[in-house]
């Protein structure tokens, strides 16, 4: 079996080898994520089975010029070049900023579109430079210069992961200022009321296309390629379509100033342990809302009436038959102009009101194990409904879903991770940010896991004492 899914992997070309390859194949393929929106590569709104761009366009024009066909591979962006370097396409062609950290990684073409840094603060609001934001929240996105310059300076950082949430965050007062791409600003962000766009360039970079290290060849007829659309005016046709044609694209650039690959010190170790801190307090709130929540819902479902029962597996059916994910987005930006929660509370709220659906059917099992003679020597005694659920089932229920309340936590422990989505640094994030500062996931990606698992065993030890102490009367230890 291992064998066949290996051979259905590899049709990587040897290294160096790509272009002779895509002349044999006589397709190139090229990554990126359709999810990146206007004006780079998206599904045409009257057909969806059709992508268009000016990233489509400029690779309609570059196959055509190299004597092939091209085929989009869909991957996240944040993952491209990591992808691009284990072989699962040719090239990357999607908003890919000529940083000096990629440039150490792979190989890049000559520019195709050159945009600017935009600043954007909320209308009213009194800073004229991103110097005036010191100590402020200011948003970007990840893996970005915007991201490597508010990193230089003395600001807060606030990463997101897609192009409106910042400046959604903005208008809500979440963060100060959020600093992207121009040709992202122009279409999400300046267009909106309570946004104003500083009409200067914070500073400038240059989109270019990804290739392998190894594939010098395949530079070449690239580089080939744009220089004959630019000497007969076909990218600036292209760009002009997708209106992005402006002075910049005829004036020379610097080359982006980023900071050197970080070494492991005791500051990333600090911020580990800050973000350790957070996840575990993440966990801990959400289950101090999903334990007491989920134990009503199993009453409810158990005991309680028509009305009672109903609306309680309303709410497990609603809440564990959609992603998590989604229930956070809805909760942090969806009602986030009725209802302005920060990320901290939006994840502790979004995650505790999930899991308590599925604590509530942990609950409803345990209720249901205990025998029937429980409740009806209970009733013997004299006992009323709510002594009996008090002093009876509950506390016999408590010692029954032990065991799978602890795997819960765990499993909420991991999940915390959701809430990097809004602007949330936790140990996940966290990891995800030092490997791109050390130019290497080896390092952060040990200790992130010695972190989850040296949060997660103590826990799971606790409960497993406490689980033998209520249960004195059963065998000690699992045969």
């Amino acid at each position: 079996m291992l064998g066949c899914v290996c051979a259905c992997g590899g049709g990587t070309d040897a290294p160096g080898q790509t272009y002779a390859g895509i002349q044999q194949r006589g397709e190139i393929r090229w990554g990126a994520d359709r999810a990146g929106g206007e004006p780079f590569v998206f599904e045409d709104p009257t057909d969806t089975t059709k992508l268009i761009g000016f990233e489509v366009d400029i690779m309609d024009a570059l196959s055509r010029r190299l004597g092939v066909k091209h085929q989009m591979v869909q991957h996240t962006w944040s993952q491209l070049v990591p992808s691009l370097q284990r072989g699962d396409f040719d090239i990357v062609i999607n908003g890919l900023e000529a940083t000096q950290e990629r440039r150490d990684q792979i190989l890049l073409s000559d520019p195709y579109f050159i945009y600017a840094e935009t600043l954007a603060v909320r209308k009213g609001d009194p800073y004229m430079s991103i110097f005036d934001l010191a100590g402020r929240r200011v948003g970007t996105l990840n893996q970005t210069y915007a991201f490597d310059i508010i990193g230089m300076l003395p600001l807060t950082l606030a990463p997101y992961e897609g192009n409106e949430e910042p400046y959604i965050d903005l208008e809500l007062g979440r963060v100060d200022g959020v600093l992207l791409d121009n040709i992202i600003a122009d279409r999400y962000g300046c267009k909106r009321d309570r946004v104003h766009c500083l009409p200067y360039d914070v500073a400038r970079g240059a989109y270019a296309i990804g290739i392998r290290k190894n594939d010098v060849e395949l530079k070449a007829a690239l580089d080939g390629a744009l220089a004959a659309m630019k000497k007969d005016g076909e990218l600036e046709k292209i760009l002009t379509k997708w209106k992005l044609w402006d002075h910049r694209q005829t004036e020379a650039i610097s080359d982006s100033v980023a900071p050197a690959p970080r070494g492991f010190d005791w500051d990333m170790v600090r911020n580990f342990l800050e973000a350790a801190w957070l996840t575990l307090v993440l966990s801990v709130l959400a289950f101090l809302i999903a334990v007491p929540l989920g134990v009503l819902l199993a009453i409810g479902r158990v005991y309680g009436g028509p009305f009672a029962s109903t609306a309680a597996r309303m709410y497990i059916e609603l809440f564990r038959g959609t992603p998590v994910l989604l229930q956070l987005f809805v909760l942090y930006y969806g009602i986030g102009d009725y209802i302005n929660f920060g990320p901290i509370q939006a994840g502790v709220i979004g995650l505790g009101l999930n899991y308590a659906a599925y604590e509530a059917e942990v609950y409803r099992g345990a209720l249901l194990a205990i025998p029937r003679g429980q409740s009806e020597a209970s009733r013997a005694l004299g006992m009323g409904p709510f002594q009996t659920l008090r002093h009876i089932m509950v506390p016999q229920a408590f010692r029954l879903a032990l065991p799978p309340m602890t795997n819960d936590f765990v499993a909420l422990l991991k999940d915390s991770s959701l809430v990097s989505t809004i602007a949330a640094i936790e140990l996940t994030k966290r990891m995800q940010m030092a490997a791109l500062e050390m130019r290497s996931y080896v390092i952060p990606g040990l200790l992130c896991a010695a972190l989850y698992l040296l949060l997660s065993f103590p826990l799971s030890e606790l409960a497993r004492r406490l689980e033998r102490r209520l249960a004195r009367d059963q065998r000690p230890h699992a045969l």
